[in-house]
């Protein structure tokens, strides 16, 4: 999980059912960012509501805070948990690209370290 969350609420008061419904989905996110980095992220939720012609809509804007980064997704529903659903998604597309760039060189390096040794022990 990722252990810090700030949450608020532009001209919107954010429930119990709310704030839990965000630690759930955005805390989840953790498992996308790479070991090394997952002490040091945080994310910051904003919700606000606007008045549109149709009636409210509410914006959801996710600003996840990761070493070498900043992510943001902003995404804007009818309803507070579909905006939170939706911008879960964007962010783990990015935090997918963000783990692979982060990632994909150590994983070649342990592989042929690995190949080596294993090579040397059968000898």
């Amino acid at each position: 999980m990722i252990a810090r969350i700030e949450k608020s609420g532009i001209r919107v008061e954010l429930d119990d059912d709310v704030s839990r419904y965000i630690d759930r989905k955005v805390g989840r996110l953790d498992r996308y960012i790479p070991r090394s980095a997952r002490a040091s992220a945080h994310a910051t939720v904003t919700i606000r509501e606007t008045a549109n012609q149709a009636g409210n809509k509410y914006q959801c804007e996710v600003i996840l805070q990761v070493p070498g980064e900043t992510i943001t997704a902003k995404e804007s529903a009818l309803n507070k948990f579909a905006a939170v659903d939706i911008v879960e998604e964007k962010l783990k597309n990015q935090l997918r690209k963000y783990k692979q760039t982060h990632t994909a060189h150590r994983v070649g390096v342990l592989r042929r370290v690995r190949q080596r040794f294993s090579a040397d022990a059968s000898n």
